[in-house]
Parts: structure tokens; sequence; C-alpha cells
């Protein structure tokens, strides 16, 4: 055989190995992420991840294409009520995060018993905290909208919208942790499925029920997909083939179990609610600008979370090896997968972000074809992609922290790059310098890309090694 054949043959068997690992982790894998080669365990769990995270990315683009056709106004509602459901987001990722972080250890032990109680406590916390949440939502949904700046005809007319999101905020957090519970036992294929499941009732359901509605319409539609896959996360949890059965197990407060949970959340709570409550800030500076520098804004940032959510699965896929590593007391193991995970993250998400800086109007005037809206969201989302690179590399350092239970330095990074850094520069660049909404552009990728390096260095010290959940 000549050497040209013998190079075609290899590469042939390559492919069939890397197209055999791709179905079986579509399908779901059986195997001990702690023993397997890192390339295998590494791809094994990415791959679902990064389609889970682009389902839920799916979540917001079609809701935001379908609302686009009411206006403005419509896209504005939608943006601010995102930033208002900030707080419930914090929770369900700290929750998730603490979830992760414990499920993922027990199964790193072998004890898929513990790991099975864990997640039965991590979903009655769950429900508790939507419900306390549910009844402001509802009953304030106008007043919030008033608060952030919104027009008065938002306020007016379509404050239904975050009433219904607010109100069905328990289909959230309880898809955000049951799918930390799978994702935790290295089940990553079913959280994918899960997602699927909901984006094709909220795709099927969006331009019906957004016609007879309105912008209430969409709200119902995306509670409905969200429900449903919540629906399918309890029947694999009971009588499916999870790592993690609950079936059995009696849904009865363990306090002193539940307390352990809080407090590995209140890190991840604390550094999601940071970094969320300055976009809060941030639309807040937004809404000076007007329904249309608003709208386009909300669009963009629209794009660059469905840009970046796939590199959000593979840092997942990170925090789970973490976990599950040093659960097996492997934590070499686990530094050198985030060292190869960062690495393809911030390239790939580097060249994504190439990509969204030079055509960004193609990628906005798909949402709408208002000139001014367009205009607005191409300069938005131009600036914002230039820092990319180093959103990547931000996202799996900090979620290598996570996974290992470490929440709190996370956390402080947070604190830094977005409450000293971010909001004071975003304010004084848009509002002594000139440069308007632009200004608030400049400070969010300065403030992410501090937040990376920072990151970066903390992990390098070790430390993490040592953590014990």
């Amino acid at each position: 055989m000549s050497q040209k054949e013998n190079n075609n043959s290899l590469l042939i068997n390559q492919f069939k190995v890397i197209w055999r690992e791709f179905i079986e982790a579509m399908n779901g894998s059986d195997r001990d992420f702690t023993q397997i080669p890192l390339r295998s365990a590494v791809f094994l769990l990415a791959v679902p991840m990064v389609v889970e995270m682009i389902m839920e990315s799916v979540f917001a683009l079609v809701d935001i294409y379908f609302v686009s056709q009411l206006g403005a106004d419509a896209v504005a509602t939608v943006g601010i009520t995102e930033s208002l459901m900030t707080l419930m987001y914090a929770l369900a990722f700290g929750l998730s995060t603490a979830t992760t972080a414990l499920v993922s250890r027990r199964i790193g032990e072998k004890r898929k018993k513990l790991a099975s109680l864990e997640a039965t406590q991590a979903i009655i916390t769950a429900i508790s905290i939507s419900l306390i949440i549910m009844i402001p939502g509802i009953v304030y949904a106008s007043e919030m909208l008033e608060l952030m700046g919104a027009s008065l005809f938002s306020v007016d007319h379509y404050s239904s919208y975050p009433a219904i999101m607010f109100g069905g905020n328990i289909v959230i957090m309880l898809l955000f942790v049951n799918n930390a519970i799978f994702r935790g036992a290295g089940d990553a294929a079913i959280a994918m499925k899960v997602l699927i499941i909901g984006n094709v009732l909220n795709i099927a359901l969006d331009p019906i029920l957004i016609h007879y509605y309105g912008i209430a319409g969409a709200a119902i539609a995306t509670n409905i997909g969200r429900g449903v896959a919540v629906i399918f996360q309890f029947y694999v949890l009971i009588w499916g083939s999870s790592h993690v059965n609950i079936k059995g197990l009696r849904f009865i407060p363990d306090w002193k179990r539940i307390r352990h949970i809080i407090s590995i959340s209140l890190g991840g709570i604390a550094q999601s609610l940071i970094a969320t409550m300055s976009w809060v800030f941030m639309m807040r500076l937004m809404a000076r600008f007007g329904s249309n520098v608003v709208a386009g804004y909300t669009i963009a940032i629209r794009m660059v979370v469905f840009a970046i959510l796939p590199s959000w699965g593979l840092s997942n896929a990170a925090s789970t090896l973490v976990g599950q590593n040093l659960g097996a007391d492997r934590p070499d193991r686990a530094e050198r997968i985030v060292w190869r995970i960062s690495i393809i993250n911030t390239i790939g998400l580097g060249l994504i972000g190439i990509i969204l800086s030079l055509i960004p109007d193609v990628f906005i005037s798909f949402f709408t074809n208002d000139s001014l809206i367009i205009e607005a969201g191409e300069i938005s989302l131009r600036i914002i992609s230039y820092g990319f690179a180093f959103y990547g590399l931000g996202m799996v350092m900090t979620q290598a922290f996570n996974g290992a239970g470490d929440t709190i330095t996370p956390t402080r990074v947070n604190v830094v790059a977005f409450w000293i850094i971010e909001i004071p520069l975003a304010w004084v660049l848009s509002s002594k310098t000139g440069l308007n909404e632009t200004g608030v552009y400049y400070g969010i990728i300065i403030a992410e890309s501090f937040l990376a390096l920072y990151a970066f260095i903390l992990f390098r010290k070790g430390k993490w090694k040592v953590k014990k959940v």
C-alpha cells in the first residue's frame, strides 16, 4: 500500500471514530468520563451541551423574530422584561451551578444514590424560590416597566408580557435545575433533547398565539414550550435511563441538605446577579436614547447570546468534567481538560466575533425592516463582537471554578469586572464623552476582557483543586 493510500485509510478510520462518537454523544453515553481519553470525554459531553445551548438561544431568537413584527416598542418591552428577569435567572443559575457541582462530584465518587438525593432537594428548592418570585412579578409588571424607562405605550399596552413571563417562572427555574442535574450526571444528551422539545413547541405556537393575543402570545408560547419540556424532564428522572433517578424518593425538605445546596448556590447566585444586574443598569442607560436604540440593542444582544451559547456548552462540559474528576481524585486531569477547552473556546468564539463585526447588518436585518432599528443594532453588534475571544476564555475559567464548587472566586471576579469597571465606565463614556450609546458598548467589552484575564490568573494559582463540597 502506498503512503497516499495509507494516509487516506487513516483519515477514513479517524472519520469513522468521530462519527461513532458523535452518534454516541447525541444518543447519550454511559462511559465513565473520569477514565476515558480526554479527547473523547470532552467530545462526548461538549457536543450535546453545545446543541443544548443553541436550543436555549433559539427560544430568545424565535420570540424576538415574531415580536419584531409588532414594532420597536414591543421589541423594547421584551428586552426590558429580560433585564427585569435577571434576578430570577441569577437564582436559577446559582442553584443550577450548585446542583451540577454536587451531582457531578457524587457521580465522580460513584455514589449515585446520594446524587439522586441531592437532585431531589435541589428541585424542592427551585420550586420554593419560583413561588416567591411569581406573585410580585404578576402584580407589579407595569410598574416595573415604568421604572425601567419603558415608553408609555409599552407600559399601557404591553405589561401582559412581563406579567406572564414572571407568572410562569417556575418552568424556567425547573428547566435550569433539572438540566443541571442531567449535566452533572453526564447525561448531557437528555438535557439537549429536553430543549429541542421545548423549542419545537415554541416555534409552532409563537406565530399563532401572537396573531391572536399580540405580545402576550409570545410569553404564553414560551411558557408552554418550556412547561412541556419540564414534564419530559421529570419523566426521565422518574422512569427514564438517567444516571440520576428520583423514583421512590420522598419530596420532603431535608433542611440540612438544602442549606448545603444554598450555601454553594449563594456564590453562583451572587456572581450571576452581579453580572445580570449590571445588564439592568446598562438597559437603563440605553433607555435614555429612545425605543429604536433599545430595540436595536435588544436584537444585537440576542444575536450575541445566540453566538456565545455554544461556547457556554463547551464551558458547561468543562464544569461537569472538573467536578467528576475532582470527585475521582484526579485534579491534574481536570486542569488539562480546562486548558484544552479554553483554547478551543477562545479560538472558536474569536472567529465568530470577526464574522459578526464585519457584517452585523446582515444579522440585524433578519429580525426587522426598520432602518433606524437596523442602524442601532448594527453599531451595537459590531462593537460588542470585538471582545468575543476574551468572552470565550472567561466562560471556561469561571465555569471551571463553579464545577469545582468554588463559586466565591467567580463572584469576586464579577464584582470587580462589572461593578467597579463596567458600570462606571459605561456611564462615563456614554454621558461625558459624547459617545452616547456606543460608550455603553465599549464599557462592556473592556469589562469582559478584564474578567477573562483576571479569572485566568486566579485559575493558574490552583486553589480550586482542593475545594471540598
